[in-house]
């Protein structure tokens, strides 16, 4: 039975070691902000960070998790409090439509501002990629993020760590001038 550690939570499950991750997440606990899309990890819909990395969460193991912290979208602000600075400024640039997307969006995200102060437009493109969103309202998800990063208050000290959204990041090369 692995012990896994959402939110800050530890959590005992019962499951098959290789169960995909998202499906312990959203059946067991009860954490439905991460989403099934595609179930190959290829559209971003259930991407979570795992030990800080945003990761698609139908393509990893629950095996895979032992030891690891993850965060799911739910962890992002708690439900009786005020939203966080990403929640807010995906309302305040009405980035959001249907949804289905935005918690796979909000923790790449999530991850980028971490690592990343101050992100270029071309730094927030490219951590977004990995994510489908049929609702046409990527310019404005690039503009909240722009928007949360400013009003975090990041520092200008910008991280050389690998960026979290890319699972093998050698495809990730400097944006076109």
């Amino acid at each position: 039975m692995p012990t896994l550690k959402v939110n800050g939570q530890a959590h005992r499950v019962e499951c098959e070691p290789n169960t995909p991750l998202l499906y312990v997440l959203r059946n067991d606990l009860g954490l439905t902000g991460a989403r099934f899309g595609c179930g190959l990890g290829q559209c971003g819909a259930c991407h979570v960070l795992i030990d800080g990395r945003s990761m698609a969460s139908c393509d990893v193991a629950v095996m895979d998790c032992s030891g690891k912290h993850i965060e799911t979208i739910e962890g992002l602000s708690p439900s009786d409090g005020p939203l966080h600075a990403l929640q807010q400024a995906f309302e305040d640039e009405q980035a959001g439509q249907c949804g289905y997307c935005l918690g796979g969006i909000l923790s790449s995200a999530r991850a980028l501002l971490r690592l990343t102060t101050h992100p270029s437009e071309a730094e927030v493109k490219a951590a977004l990629d990995r994510h489908l969103c049929r609702c046409g309202t990527h310019q404005r998800m690039v503009r909240a993020v722009l928007r949360a990063a400013r009003q975090m208050g990041q520092s200008t000290h910008r991280s050389a760590r690998p960026k979290p959204w890319a699972r093998d990041w050698s495809w990730l090369k400097a944006p076109a001038p």
